[in-house]
């Protein structure tokens, strides 16, 4: 046994240790993928590969796509987005269909009745300052806002998850009602315009800031499209508020300014800040303490200040 032993390091020392071949592992520990486990570059990507494919080059700069595309998967699935979507669409339905309406393209006496509509003289009832997103006017309004948070959501919770995804859409919805409840303090206010807007916003200054690292035509036609978009339902709100003096209780249009610029504060360092850390990104403070600020402010404002009743 002995000799064995001498013999296996005498064998031993004659290797040059600087020749042998790298361990098989990458820094983290992991796996070296061999050359059997290379991807084919001729192979077809499927289905999901070329979606997300189509949304890096569609939400991020040329230089962190190959950073998203490589933990890119559906795994989990956009769920934030779609789950509130499913809660609207099914509060439209109880209110359209099991509350009796005399026709239910625009609800009336069903949506004014509910505790989850924003009205100024319940805003005690401190919930409705969120809930009120569940709550749709009628067909046109919830359809706008299901399109456009479904376009714009799902891309982008593919691209950030649902956690950051969630927080600009609902400080959108709190910037929005509290927005209302100071500049039109004696309107009523229902639908999901607010957390729309955050994530259009965060969206359009996104595509501002990163214009020069994304393919120009992209880069204008996602900025064209934004401002086409905002400014067709800023023109429609204005006109149903002040020209078309629609009876009854008065909806407000100021939800869409504190939701878009909630997006262009909260929603632009979540979504432009891909992949660091935002705890230490001074903008991401700036930003809190600026909206923290605002929040404040608007409850003092309904507490001691406001002319509602």
């Amino acid at each position: 046994m002995s000799s064995l032993l001498c013999r296996m390091a005498a064998e031993m020392a004659k290797v040059d240790i600087e020749q042998l071949e790298p361990l098989p592992v990458d820094r983290d520990g992991g796996k070296l993928r061999s050359e059997e486990d290379q991807p084919d570059s001729d192979r077809n990507p499927g289905c999901c590969e070329r979606f997300h494919h189509f949304v890096s080059r569609w939400m991020l700069p040329e230089d962190l796509r190959e950073t998203y595309l490589e933990r890119a998967n559906c795994c989990p699935p956009p769920i934030f987005i779609i789950l509130i979507s499913i809660g609207e669409l099914a509060v439209f339905t109880y209110y359209a269909v099991w509350k009796p309406q005399k026709q239910w393209v625009t609800l009336e006496q069903g949506i004014w009745q509910s505790p989850l509509t924003y009205k100024p003289d319940h805003r005690k009832e401190a919930w409705r300052f969120i809930s009120y997103m569940f709550v749709h006017a009628g067909v046109q309004h919830i359809v706008g806002n299901l399109v456009m948070q479904l376009l714009l959501g799902i891309p982008l919770e593919l691209v950030h998850k649902g956690f950051e995804v969630g927080m600009v859409y609902l400080s959108g919805v709190l910037a929005g009602s509290l927005a209302s409840s100071i500049f039109d303090p004696l309107s009523a206010l229902v639908g999901a315009s607010g957390g729309v807007y955050a994530l259009l916003g965060g969206y359009f200054m996104n595509a501002v800031v990163n214009f020069r690292e994304m393919i120009p035509l992209l880069g204008v036609f996602r900025i064209l499209a934004i401002v086409i978009i905002v400014a067709t339902d800023f023109g429609f709100a204005f006109y149903r508020r002040f020209i078309a003096h629609e009876q009854g209780l008065q909806v407000s249009f100021v939800a869409h300014f504190g939701g878009i610029v909630a997006g262009m504060t909260v929603g632009y360092v979540f979504f432009s800040a891909y992949n660091m850390k935002l705890l230490k990104d001074p903008r991401f403070w700036l930003c809190i303490v600026g909206y923290i600020a605002f929040v404040l402010f608007a409850v003092l404002f309904n507490i001691f200040l406001s002319p509602a009743p």
